[in-house]
Order: structure tokens, then C-alpha cells, then sequence
């Protein structure tokens, strides 16, 4: 290449990148909508709608929470993954796509390839929690129960494979129990029959167990993370009770379409973090029983594999399967 062409070749690039960055600089200038596979009311449908205020507060823009619910989640995960790439779209993704990719056998859109990641919003831990009922008050009781009567305990979850029945899957491996999986359309169905006694257990999002532990409609025996949870800290973890290793969150991480410009990916990840360390913002989703994470795309990537090879291991043994 001759000196000339050489010289023309880097101004293109430099005139290139300085267009990027101005594109940046002025992105967004439209709605932005935050894209999920979830109803209103849900976990992840709060947790937007208090992001994406503050969002749309910092960039001058709405910012549309748009409710895509159906196939486990899939249905949203599938119409954000085709979204133009452009940051116009971001996609809050959850377990249920580390879960959706070895439980079913095909799906049209490949969450690791399809996606750029941004940054894990957010963990939110299961509580498994009884009916008042129940004679146990603690997890050694729940496990000397469950093998001094085998297959007379049961517990429900929203659905074949999801994170409530995989979490009590993953129970059952960890302490040798006999426990009766019944799988409700939804967790309103399953609560209703929790309420009444017809199922003595479940694990659920403490943002939506919470407030039945308070009313005393449920009583809680254990989360499932690591560390106790600030909106219920008298609760033990599952590790504190007996079961060393045992993690089961569930989560809430926000992507864009891959192939979306690096400088609008920057942006959107350098004010999502400051959004998520406003202490109002912490304050909201700490009452939900929310904890806020904020780490950078390479650790939120790193997150999604990890998941994705536990949660593998989860499925595998449950046996679940959806074609």
C-alpha cells in the first residue's frame, strides 16, 4: 500500500470513529425500550420499571418497559435477539434463559451468541418456604420429615424446569429426599394450593414470598444464596442449615443485540451502573429483597456460562425436558 493510500485509509478511520463517538455522544434520541419475557407484577418487571425511570431520568428519553411473556420467558428472549442492533432494545435476561438453554431441545435464539452483555443487575434469592402446618421449623427438621415419611411431601413451582422446581430438584439431590414435584400454570395456582395445605412446600423469589412471610400465610426455612437476605434476616441460608454449596438465585441481567455499536454498549453500561448505585435505587429493590450487583460485561458474561453449566446439571438430573 503506497504512502498516499495509507494516509487516506487512516483518515477514513479516524473520520469513522469520530462519527461512532459523536453517534454515541447523542444516543439516545428516541424511546429506549427495556424488553423481558415476563408479566406486569413480576420480579423482573418491578426491578425494570425502577431502573428504567432513572434511566430515562439521565438520558432525556421514556423509557418503555415492554412485557413480552410466554414459552418460559422465550418468547421475549427470541423478539429481543432480533431487535435492530442498535441500543434501542435493551434485553433484561434472567436464570430462566441459563435454565431455557439444556431444557429445551431447540430454541431460535442462542442466548451466548445472539446477545452482548451489559451487566448483572441484580440477584434476588429463592425462599423455601412451608405451610404453617408443616411440623418443621428449620431445614434438619424439613429433611428428618421428608425421609421418616418418603413421597408424602410434595411441593409446587410454576412450571416443568423452572427455577422453583429445579431449586427443589436440586434439593432433593443435595439431602436424599423423597419430595413429590407438583408443577401449577403459574405460581398464583401453586400458592393458592400452598395456602390451603395441599402442598406443604415451595422455593420461590423472595420478592414474591415476602410479604405471605410477613402476613404469616407462609413460613419461611431457608434462602438460597450465600449470605442472608437483608428483607428477611432472620432467615438462614441453606449452607448455614446444613447443605454446604447450595446456590440457587435467581437473576436479572441487562444485553443488547449483538452487533450493537461498542461506543452505545459503553453508554449504556457506564449509566446503568451509576443508576444502580444511587442509593434510592438500592434502597427500593433492597426492600424487595433485591440485591444490586453492577459488575462489568466480562464478569456478567462469565456469570451467564457458569449458570448455564449449573443449571445444565440441574435439568439433567430433574430429568425435565420440553421439545
Amino acid at each position: 500500500m503506497s504512502m498516499k493510500s495509507l494516509l487516506v485509509s487512516l483518515a477514513a478511520a479516524t473520520a469513522f470513529a469520530a462519527t461512532c463517538s459523536h453517534a454515541a455522544d447523542a444516543w439516545p434520541t428516541r424511546p429506549v425500550r427495556i424488553l423481558f419475557g415476563f408479566p406486569a407484577a413480576s420480579a423482573t418487571d418491578v426491578i425494570a420499571r425502577v431502573v428504567g425511570q432513572k434511566l430515562s431520568d439521565k438520558w432525556g428519553q421514556p423509557v418503555v418497559i415492554d412485557n413480552r411473556p410466554g414459552a418460559g420467558g422465550n418468547l421475549g428472549s427470541e423478539m429481543a435477539a432480533r431487535a435492530p442492533a442498535d441500543g434501542y432494545t435493551i434485553f433484561f435476561g434472567t436464570v430462566a434463559n441459563a435454565i431455557s438453554t439444556s431444557l429445551y431441545s431447540k430454541l431460535n435464539y442462542d442466548y451466548l451468541k445472539d446477545f452482548t452483555p451489559i451487566t448483572l443487575v441484580a440477584t434476588t434469592p429463592l425462599v423455601l418456604v412451608a405451610n404453617p402446618s408443616l411440623p418443621v421449623n428449620n431445614v434438619k427438621d424439613l429433611v428428618a420429615y421428608a425421609k421418616a415419611h418418603p413421597g408424602k411431601l410434595n411441593f409446587g413451582s410454576g412450571g416443568v424446569g423452572t427455577s422453583n422446581h429445579l431449586a427443589g430438584e436440586m434439593f432433593k439431590a443435595s439431602t436424599g429426599t423423597d419430595l413429590v414435584h407438583v408443577a401449577y400454570k403459574g405460581t398464583p395456582a401453586a400458592y393458592s394450593d400452598l395456602f390451603s395445605g395441599q402442598v406443604s412446600l415451595m422455593w420461590d423469589n423472595i420478592v414474591a414470598v415476602t410479604p405471605h412471610v410477613i402476613a404469616g400465610r407462609l413460613k419461611p426455612l431457608a434462602v438460597t444464596s450465600t449470605h442472608r437476605a437483608a428483607s428477611l434476616p432472620n432467615v438462614p441460608t441453606m449452607e448455614e442449615s446444613g447443605l454446604p454449596g447450595f446456590e440457587a438465585v435467581s437473576w436479572i441481567g441487562a444485553l443488547v443485540p449483538a452487533g450493537t455499536p461498542k461506543a452505545v454498549v459503553d453508554k449504556i453500561y457506564t449509566d446503568l451502573v451509576a443508576v444502580l448505585r444511587m442509593p434510592d435505587v438500592k434502597e427500593k429493590l433492597g426492600v424487595l429483597g433485591a440485591e444490586v450487583v453492577g459488575n462489568t460485561p466480562e464478569q456478567f458474561a462469565a456469570w451467564n456460562r457458569n449458570e448455564i453449566t449449573k443449571w445444565s446439571k440441574a435439568v439433567k438430573d430433574s430429568g425435565a425436558h420440553i421439545d
